[in-house]
């Protein structure tokens, strides 16, 4: 009776030993999984460090594609989902020498052992590049897939496989771009979306959101400011922040209602608000008719009708270099009264139009008309002097002034996934509640719970089990004492006769 009581006591400090181990056990598990699920930094894509393109200059950024890489320079395009780079068909008999090194350089998919096809149709990979259709610009590209690098080699830039590509000839697009669009690519039909690089990157934890944020940059202040380009995140020195957010469709471009335009001199510029979409892709801005000749009124322009552009004389530059006059979009969210204001110097607007715009190098302001069929687009213009957050996940985006106080110095705050608490108008740059975290706490809750019922279950029936001992062991005492007594002196005596060796 007495060693069966002793079995169970035995099995219950044996239960409340392992349950006493399991706080360490738990901190383990929390350990293991919270170093799985790590979250990652934003990607600041560097700038290629030079200017390129024939209506700008622009701050281009670098890409490698292929293997062995080809490094090719490019510009950024907020609505385009895919990468484009010259073809080695893009310079041809009659161009410029220097062809390939004023277009960022080529890429010859036949010098890459990465590179596929795409052959969604099965008689050729030549398709269209519908992307700015509406604003007149056209051509073809010859997709397939193949790695892309962001950055110089060496740069340490993220490398994936098989991403979507285009190799263009068109000159509507004289530069290669590097769609940042999150939205996937389709070539049958929308039954098979194929995934864009900002999706993979995302897909695969390189970055921490699909959203980013991105400024031109512009080569007339502080000595030149390259472009900004922030993957998952951005840099808050870049811009004077706003508490305006703007709606934004998974489908659509950056839409904003244009709600004035004016001078420093107080002109309107603008005769009534207009719906407009933003797009870095394009370098010109596409306002109204009558907006377009108030400006001609307020500075003078004259339309070309052979190139197509406001093409500006000696006279008239050194004009408005002396006026230097300052312009002023104020921008809302359609169907929004507040309202966000970018200013821009004259310098943003004195641009260079070279091949195959115009037959030699002109100053030109980038304006033209919209109408109809020609939607309202405000484009990398305005990105010059604008900062662009996009925040896929919150589905809203803001626009800010850049901001040009201080030395600029990167400061890059990660734009996380919403949780459940975190408020739809707003991009947290906070960390959510991760896995580890969650597994942590649901551990750490069942191991406080399991030491309760341990307690229960182990402890109060051993101090019962102790004073039923205790009991009966001071029932049994006076028996026990002639025992010891008698146990004691045979014990002296066998210590007494005992003899033990020297050595």
């Amino acid at each position: 009776m007495l060693a069966l009581g002793r079995t169970n006591l035995d099995q219950r400090l044996k239960v409340l030993t392992v349950l006493l181990l399991l706080p360490c056990l738990s901190e383990s598990i929390s350990s293991r999984v919270g170093t799985r699920d790590v979250v990652p930094a934003p990607i600041v894509v560097p700038s290629s460090q030079s200017w390129e393109g024939n209506d700008g200059p622009w701050s281009t950024f670098a890409i490698q594609i292929g293997t062995p890489s080809q490094t090719l320079k490019v510009l950024i395009s907020t609505s385009s989902t895919e990468t484009w780079a010259v073809a080695s068909e893009g310079c041809v008999a009659g161009d410029a020498i220097n062809c390939q090194k004023l277009r960022g350089e080529i890429w010859n998919y036949n010098d890459s052992s990465t590179y596929v096809p795409n052959i969604a149709n099965i008689s050729s990979s030549i398709y269209g590049l519908d992307l700015e259709t509406s604003l007149g610009l056209t051509g073809k590209g010859r997709y397939g897939f193949d790695t892309i690098t962001l950055g110089w080699q060496g740069s340490g830039g993220p490398t994936l496989k098989n991403q979507t590509l285009a190799g263009i000839a068109t000159k509507d697009y004289f530069m290669g771009l590097f769609g940042i669009s999150p939205r996937p690519s389709n070539f049958t039909n929308f039954n098979h979306p194929i995934p864009s690089y900002m999706q993979n990157l995302r897909n695969q934890s390189l970055i921490p959101s699909t959203s980013w944020a991105y400024t031109a940059g512009n080569p007339y202040r502080l000595n030149a400011v390259f472009g900004s380009l922030t993957l998952g995140g951005y840099d808050k020195a870049r811009l004077i922040p706003n508490q305006v957010y703007f709606p934004l469709s998974y489908t659509a471009d950056f839409p904003v209602q244009i709600q004035g335009i004016s001078t420093n001199n107080t002109v309107s510029l603008l005769s009534a608000p207009v719906p407009a979409s933003l797009d870095s892709t394009v370098p010109y801005l596409y306002l109204p008719n009558a907006t377009c000749l108030l400006f001609e009124k307020a500075f003078g322009l004259v339309w070309n009708d052979t190139a197509n552009l406001y093409l500006l004389n000696d006279t008239q530059y050194a004009t408005l270099k002396a006026q230097n006059p300052t312009i002023t979009f104020q921008l809302s969210p359609q169907g929004s009264t507040a309202t966000v204001n970018i200013t821009f110097p004259y310098s943003a607007f004195d641009l260079t139009a070279s091949a195959p715009l115009v037959t030699s190098k002109t100053r030109y302001f980038p304006l033209k008309p919209s109408n109809d069929t020609v939607p309202t687009t405000i484009g990398r213009t305005f990105f010059q002097e604008a900062y662009l957050i996009a925040d896929f996940e919150r589905k809203n985006f803001t626009i800010s002034q850049c901001n040009w106080e201080g030395s600029l110095a990167q400061n890059i705050v990660a734009i996380s996934p919403p949780t459940n608490g975190t408020s739809s108008n707003t991009s947290s740059s906070g960390s959510p509640l991760h896995l580890g975290a969650i597994v942590g706490i649901a551990v750490g809750g069942t191991m406080l719970l399991l030491l309760c019922c341990a307690f229960v279950y182990a402890w109060l029936p051993l101090e019962a089990n102790l004073k039923k001992r205790s009991k009966q062991i001071v029932q049994k005492l006076p028996q026990q004492s002639k025992h010891r007594e008698q146990i004691s002196n045979l014990s002296l005596s066998s210590r007494q006769e005992r003899k033990w060796p020297l050595k």
